[in-house]
Order: structure tokens, then C-alpha cells, then sequence
């Protein structure tokens, strides 16, 4: 499903944040990124979510290559940063219709929708409430939330465990294992905690200064 031969990229001259990075990732699986702040594994990431430009190399997403890549039709992949990102001064339920719109076209529809999906995520409580006035372990839950509202090939999870105490982190892991990790789809979390990375995944890569140093299953 994904395919990456000898991928470079740089932001400064003398400096590479990758360096001839090789990886396949097949369809079902479960990885994580192991590294510490800097060491390549979030440059990675937006690599795949073509939020970076790299200098060399190819990265093959369902045999098309990245470039010529249309998330709107190719495939569906699904994002949770470390900062979430919303229209912070609009409401939880403002911020669901929002992307429950872009697939379904009849408001009762939508509005079932939404609905369904605060109750299921157990956000019903404050639908209301600005995004901008939730704490951060909320408004992951908001944005997983969000992600459900459509059909996810590609998850990417990126080291949003960090500043969570381990109750809030252990909810995630929850969600994450129900609702998104399947034999259907691939997941990808980026962490420097091995030990959580273990809980969710079932191969292990690990990165050091911008490039792949071992793996582990």
C-alpha cells in the first residue's frame, strides 16, 4: 500500500531531516515511528500527507505515485496532530457539519449524522461549546470524533500521547483500537514512548537523526 525508496529530504543545506529512507507498508498493518524530537519520524509523516516536498527519492501510495496523488479520490487518509486543528471559534457541532457536508447533501441527513456521532464519542455534553474553550484531551476526542464522519485508508497519529495523563491516554488507545485500527486500513503512530507504541502497534521502526536505525515486530 505504501512504498518508499531512497527518500531524501532537507530543509537547510547542510542538514537532512531524511536520509535514504526505505520502507514498505502493507495494506492492514499497524506501525509505529520510535524516535526522539528531530530524529525524522514527523517529517515522515508529512511526507505522506504531502505537506513536505522532498529533494529524492519515490513514495508509492496504492502504486500512484505521491506527486500525482488526489486525496479527494485516491484514497482517504486521516490525520490526528499533536495540535489539533479546527475552526476554533466555532462550536464542536459547527466543526462536525462542517466535514459531515462534504459527505452528504441532505441537512437531515447531516444533522443524523453529527448526532450519531456525539453520542457515540460521548461529546453530546458540549456540542455547544466553542472548540477553542476545550481542553487538549478534548479536542482530540473532537477530532477522532470528526475522522469517524468518513471511510479512513490511512491513519496517522502523531505523538498526541504526550501531554495526556495516562487515563486520557488509555480512552485514546481505546477509541483508536475500536473505531480505527482494522485489517482494512493502515494506522501509523509517531511517539518517542516505545512501551505505548507497543500497546498499538505490531512493527516498530525506529528513527535517529533523519534515518532509520532498526525495526522490531
Amino acid at each position: 500500500m505504501i512504498r518508499i525508496s531512497n527518500l531524501f529530504l532537507r530543509y537547510v543545506r547542510q542538514y537532512y531531516a531524511l536520509y535514504d529512507i526505505n520502507l514498505e507498508i502493507a495494506q492492514g498493518e499497524r506501525i509505529a515511528f520510535i524516535g526522539k524530537k528531530e530524529s525524522g519520524k514527523t517529517s515522515l509523516l508529512r511526507i505522506l500527507l504531502k505537506l513536505e516536498k522532498f529533494q529524492k527519492g519515490e513514495v508509492y501510495i496504492k502504486n500512484i505515485p505521491l506527486k500525482k496523488l488526489n486525496f479527494a479520490e485516491d484514497i482517504n487518509m486521516g490525520y490526528l496532530p499533536a495540535v489539533p486543528i479546527f475552526f476554533e471559534n466555532k462550536s464542536v457541532y459547527e466543526n462536525l457539519v462542517y466535514v459531515a457536508k462534504m459527505q452528504l447533501s441532505r441537512p437531515a441527513q447531516i444533522e443524523s449524522l453529527v448526532n450519531e456521532v456525539l453520542i457515540d464519542f460521548n461529546i453530546e455534553g458540549f456540542k455547544d461549546i466553542s472548540v477553542a474553550d476545550l481542553t487538549l484531551y478534548q479536542k482530540y476526542i473532537v477530532s477522532l470524533a470528526r475522522l469517524s464522519l468518513r471511510k479512513i485508508d490511512i491513519l496517522l497519529v502523531d505523538a498526541v500521547f504526550d501531554s495526556l495523563e495516562a487515563q486520557e491516554r488509555d480512552k485514546i488507545i481505546e477509541i483508536l483500537k475500536q473505531k480505527f485500527i482494522s485489517d482494512d486500513s493502515i494506522f501509523i503512530l509517531s511517539t518517542e514512548d516505545e512501551k505505548l507504541a507497543k500497546k498499538l502497534t505490531t512493527r516498530q521502526i525506529y528513527f535517529e537523526n533523519g534515518s532509520i536505525v532498526g525495526e522490531s515486530a
